[in-house]
């Protein structure tokens, strides 16, 4: 299949894709992922082994789009937010409270 990444063209296949991760660890992943095999890979980090090109270069999107047409299986990052305390800001803010009107 035909597609452009970073403005640049690119003939991938399924098994193409399949052969260049082969022995790539899995980084964090920490927003978009795509399933290869049956591992989870950051798709950036895909994008990075099948172009050759720096992450910097391409957006995410344009490698899900690629990968969807490929047929593997893309899931974007949740949209909840992580269990925190306050930062030490938001605490002193707390503790100042709001002002009192006159």
């Amino acid at each position: 299949m035909r597609c452009v990444i970073a403005r640049f063209p690119f003939d991938l296949t399924r098994s193409g894709v399949l052969a260049s991760m082969k022995g790539v660890t899995p980084e964090l992943v920490t927003g978009d992922s795509v399933i290869i095999g049956r591992r989870q890979y950051p798709v950036k980090q895909v994008g990075e082994v099948i172009t050759g090109q720096d992450r910097r270069d391409f957006t995410a999107g344009e490698v899900t789009r690629a990968m969807t047409r490929l047929g593997f299986t893309c899931r974007a990052l949740p949209d909840t937010s992580p269990a925190r305390g306050l930062t030490p800001l938001e605490e002193a803010s707390a503790q100042l409270g709001t002002p009192t009107p006159r």
